[in-house]
C-alpha cells in the first residue's frame, strides 16, 4: 500500500533536481524550500526504514547541489566543441 508519505517522497524525488536545475533566470525553488520539506517528513513517527532512506538520499543529493550547482557554467574542451559542431552538420 503506498502511502501518503511515500507519494511525496516520489513527488520530491521527481521534481526537486528540474526545479533547482531552473532556468536562465535561475533555481525555480531554493535548496532551502527542499531541505525544509525533507526535514519535515523525517519528523514524522513512523518512517519505515525505506523511506527514511529515500529521504536520505535526496538530503544528500541537496549537499551535493550546494557544492556543485547544476546551473553552473561547466568548461568545454575544444573536442566537445567540435563533436557538438560535427553533429551540428550532420542534421544539416
Amino acid at each position: 500500500m503506498i502511502t501518503l508519505i511515500d507519494q511525496d517522497i516520489a513527488h520530491i524525488a521527481r521534481v526537486m533536481r528540474p526545479s533547482l536545475i531552473g532556468d536562465f533566470g535561475g533555481p525555480i525553488l531554493p535548496v532551502a524550500y527542499w531541505r525544509k520539506r525533507l526535514q519535515h517528513l523525517l519528523d514524522v513517527e513512523h518512517l519505515t526504514k525505506a523511506q527514511f532512506r529515500a529521504v536520505d538520499r535526496l538530503l544528500l543529493e541537496l549537499d551535493d547541489f550546494d557544492v556543485t550547482p547544476a546551473s553552473a557554467p561547466q568548461q568545454t574542451t575544444g573536442e566537445e566543441i567540435s563533436r557538438t559542431f560535427s553533429f551540428a552538420e550532420v542534421l544539416r
